[in-house]
């Protein structure tokens, strides 16, 4: 299959009339330049970008969108529905819910999607015939939806530190690390799937198991500082925040992913930079939560790349993750242009990818997976803008085509083998809520 693209943004910039031919194992196997669109060739119009990167999922979380607000409260409160949705899911209703949840990120130019994975067990913890059966279930989602994912298998063995797990929580726990470690040897990758793993937070899991989860290999992922309680927390139980804990286990590395590093100590950006650490920010997720905003510039001058993610999925839209993130940083500090143009789809495609442990995706270059997203650029928001800035004015509404390792997944908001996604997220919402 060729596609010729009307403009593409390739790694020297946006260039005219892109040919990118694929190969046979969905690469790009040429990247050249054409005036017109050759016989047979598929055209995109307007702008194409390389595919975007989700470095940060809680699929089942898309439930809880909309119906979390009218009360206010906090991060812990809003804690306590995503417990009740979690209590209500089947191998099942999540398999409808994932499948419908990652068809969503594809018609929104989506890819790859790390899912960080901790619904593990059955109610009370106990174990399905297949232990692994919702870490199958969400790899059958992908592959329904046409979008690689990363599987971040997490381990979650503590209700806090030092706090006993209960209720919906036992439905995440295998006990201890090295049993959680046993289950997720039995997990293999392959074209669809790659097995990594997480570190739930400091919160849980212990001090002295930190480093047996960082011995899996993989990716590894970790949510750290969210929150303020959990600086206070460790510090109170360890006499250090968690970035120290964390670079004191060996966790820190360039494999490693830091999710949300909304409260650092200038010390916590020096050790995630100077390990390469990536950091990934979930922009939308720590705007409805009230979580703060984080530095990502210091993080990315000490050293730390950076990546995007949309956690619990209060929006399912990466040009507005991105936007959010440069906006974001015009708020905490006053300035604009914090990121550039180039730097803003790094994070959101190539840094994504790699964090997420597909290396040289995320770029419309030869050898590189034939992942493209093409965006109107004469929509009442696109209209005007300079193709190399429609990061900071279109949203997934402007997104045209959607193709995925050289295949077609999406065209105008509607997935190419599922259809109309709303119907299916209405259907499987309906099915949870009034259950």
């Amino acid at each position: 299959m060729t596609y010729w693209c009307e403009k593409a943004w390739l790694p020297e910039g946006v260039v005219a009339g892109v040919l990118v031919r694929v190969g046979d194992d969905g690469r790009i196997a040429e990247v050249s330049t054409s005036d017109q669109p050759p016989l047979g060739a598929y055209r995109l119009n307007g702008i194409v970008l390389p595919g975007f990167a989700n470095a940060h999922s809680h699929a089942f979380h898309r439930a809880l969108r909309g119906r979390t607000h009218a009360d206010g409260g906090t991060f812990w409160t809003w804690r306590q529905a995503m417990y009740q949705l979690a209590a209500r899911l089947t191998p099942d209703s999540y398999l409808k819910l994932a499948t419908a949840v990652f068809a969503e990120m594809a018609v929104a130019g989506i890819s790859c999607v790390g899912e960080f994975h901790y619904l593990h067990h059955g109610p009370g913890g106990t174990p399905y015939a297949d232990p692994n059966e919702m870490g199958h279930v969400l790899r059958e989602a992908a592959a329904t939806a046409g979008i690689r994912i990363t599987l971040l298998d997490t381990c979650y063995v503590a209700g806090g530190i030092g706090t006993e797990l209960e209720g919906t929580q036992l439905r995440f726990s295998d006990g201890d690390a090295t049993r959680w470690a046993a289950r997720v040897s039995e997990l293999k990758s392959d074209a669809v799937m790659r097995v990594g793993a997480a570190i739930h937070s400091v919160r849980g899991v212990p001090r002295e198991q930190l480093a047996d989860v960082a011995a899996v290999g993989g990716p590894l992922h970790v949510h750290l500082s969210e929150q303020p309680a959990e600086n206070e927390a460790c510090l109170a139980a360890y006499g250090m925040t968690p970035t120290a804990l964390l670079a004191e286990a060996g966790v820190l590395s360039p494999r490693t992913t830091a999710v949300h590093a909304t409260h650092l100590t200038e010390h916590d950006r020096a050790l995630l930079g100077g390990s390469t650490t990536t950091a990934c920010f979930c922009p939308t997720t720590e705007a409805d939560l009230a979580d703060g905003i984080g530095p990502a510039r210091e993080l990315v001058d000490a050293g730390s790349p950076l990546s995007l993610g949309s956690d619990q999925h209060v929006v399912i839209d990466p040009l507005v993750e991105t936007r959010a993130l440069e906006h974001g940083e015009r708020l905490r500090t006053g300035q604009r242009g914090r990121f550039s143009p180039d730097e803003l789809l790094a994070a959101a495609t190539a840094a994504g990818h790699a964090c997420l442990g597909w290396p040289g995706a995320g770029r419309i270059a030869v050898g590189a997976p034939a992942d493209l997203v093409a965006v109107g650029l004469d929509s009442i928001r696109t209209a005007g803008s300079r193709p190399e800035q429609v990061l900071l004015t279109a949203n997934s509404s402007d997104v045209d085509a959607v193709i995925v390792d050289g295949r077609v997944v999406a065209t105008g908001g509607r997935h190419a083998t599922l259809g109309e996604v709303g119907p299916l997220l209405a259907d499987v919402m309906g099915e949870l809520w009034q259950s």
